[in-house]
């Protein structure tokens, strides 16, 4: 049976990628992050998939990129793409969102296939396409 988190959002799509167990003091900011991506999906009108939500420490430290100091083992981060758009068009309208105060002030960076969300409470911005 698969746990709703929100109206299009379970949680199987932020499990790590390795199926390890969700730990549960990560499981708040999975239900935070799982509602702000919501947010995003309801105002772009568009599908959202994730590629990463969270990820264990071990696995973590075998992904391409995977920062030590990574806000997906905490729970708090999605990679994701929406269908129809590309990363820059995507990073544009998750800033606009936290600008206008609709989902929480963040993370929010540009890779070459996707968009990185992160709910760390503080403004980060990156570029990391080619």
């Amino acid at each position: 049976m698969r746990v709703q988190l929100t109206k299009n959002f379970y949680l199987d799509e932020f499990q790590c990628k390795d199926l390890s167990d969700i730990p549960l003091e990560v499981f708040d900011n999975i239900l935070e992050l799982a509602d702000n991506m919501q947010v995003i999906r309801d105002i772009l009108k568009r599908p959202i998939t994730v590629n990463s939500g969270y990820r264990s420490p071990e696995y973590n430290d075998n992904v391409i990129g995977g920062a030590k100091g990574s806000k997906h083992k905490l729970g708090q981060a999605c990679d994701f793409t929406v269908k129809g758009l590309m990363p820059n068009e995507v990073a544009k309208a998750v800033k606009m969102l936290i600008t206008e105060m609709l989902i929480s002030q963040g993370g929010v960076g540009m890779y070459d296939t996707f968009t990185h969300y992160d709910i760390r409470g503080t403004k980060a911005r990156w570029d990391n396409r080619k």
